[in-house]
């Protein structure tokens, strides 16, 4: 029964986590968007301004709602492990629009245009959004270690 009971709150958790996401998704593509195709900002400093912008949003969201439930040791210290590993994940997420925009000029030998930009945008999203969760759930807003819980 307890690996039923630790599966539903893991899926309870993950789907807020994926609602919080999807409205951070949808604010990072908006200003990734406007950034490139609007006012002409590099595609890389384009992903790094539009992960900043929707980095607000996902705290907020993951603090107040996804995981509410978790150990509150210090808002600064809680604050300073999101920026760091979501600093880490906007770097790679930099980096994986860079790569793979290189690899689609390469298969299409001409510049992709905005739908092959954002398939490839898209693409590094999701794998970023899976370390991100990871990283939440095991660092950032962790669980209260045992023999504090039990001194409580």
């Amino acid at each position: 029964m307890e690996i039923r009971s630790r599966l539903r709150r893991l899926a309870s958790v993950g789907g807020r986590f994926l609602i919080v996401g999807g409205v951070s998704t949808l604010i990072e593509v908006g200003v990734f968007n406007l950034l490139v195709y609007v006012w002409g900002v590099d595609l890389v400093w384009a992903k790094v301004i539009a992960s900043l912008v929707a980095l607000v949003n996902a705290y907020i969201g993951n603090r107040e709602w996804t995981f509410r439930h978790r150990d509150r040791r210090g808002r600064v210290n809680e604050l300073v492990l999101f920026v760091l590993v979501n600093a880490a994940c906007t770097a790679l997420g930099a980096a994986l629009v860079w790569l793979g925009v290189q690899m689609l000029t390469g298969i299409l030998d001409r510049t992709p245009g905005p739908l092959g930009v954002n398939v490839v945008n898209l693409v590094s999203i999701v794998i970023v959004v899976l370390l991100r969760f990871v990283l939440y759930h095991k660092i950032v807003f962790r669980t209260a270690p045992a023999a504090a819980v039990a001194a409580d």
